[in-house]
């Protein structure tokens, strides 16, 4: 379930957030990534995901996560599990006066997506970054280096 905005700043500001990020790479060996419009990691190029929300199950969490970041139908046991991450900002989604701190699921898929049919929600723009090109560009954040490194 989504929470009221003036709960979530609370659980924001009080403990850490569960999410998944979704590693896409195409069978070129490039990976997607999407441009942010929203805090955290605003103004950078960042993979798909999101928070898990109250009361989902995470291959529930999975397969919406792949449907509103990306149009996909798929399943978290059908992607490979990189391993669990954290993240931390100075910012959060409805400003700068609190941080967040995710914890991190990540997972990789392999498939082919069209740019120009996915949602733009969370990014604006969407490219395929080789991975040395993603490793090296400034633009690209850090948590998403981690995940190809």
């Amino acid at each position: 379930m989504y929470l009221a905005k003036e709960t979530f700043k609370t659980v924001i500001a009080s403990t850490p957030l569960i999410s998944i990020d979704l590693v896409i790479k195409n069978t070129k060996g490039e990976y997607l990534l999407g441009y942010r419009t929203n805090q955290p990691a605003k103004y950078f190029w960042f993979v798909p995901g999101g928070r898990i929300l109250k009361d989902e199950a995470m291959d529930d969490a999975f397969i919406r996560l792949c449907k509103n970041e990306l149009g996909l139908s798929a399943v978290r046991h059908e992607a490979k599990f990189l391993g669990p991450y954290e993240h931390f900002y100075q910012d959060y989604v409805f400003g700068d006066d609190v941080t967040t701190h995710y914890v991190v699921l990540a997972y990789e898929i392999i498939v082919e997506l069209e740019l120009s049919e996915l949602p733009n929600e969370q990014h604006n723009e969407y490219k395929w970054f080789t991975k040395a090109e993603l490793l090296t560009r400034d633009d690209v954040h850090l948590h998403s280096k981690w995940y190809v490194g």
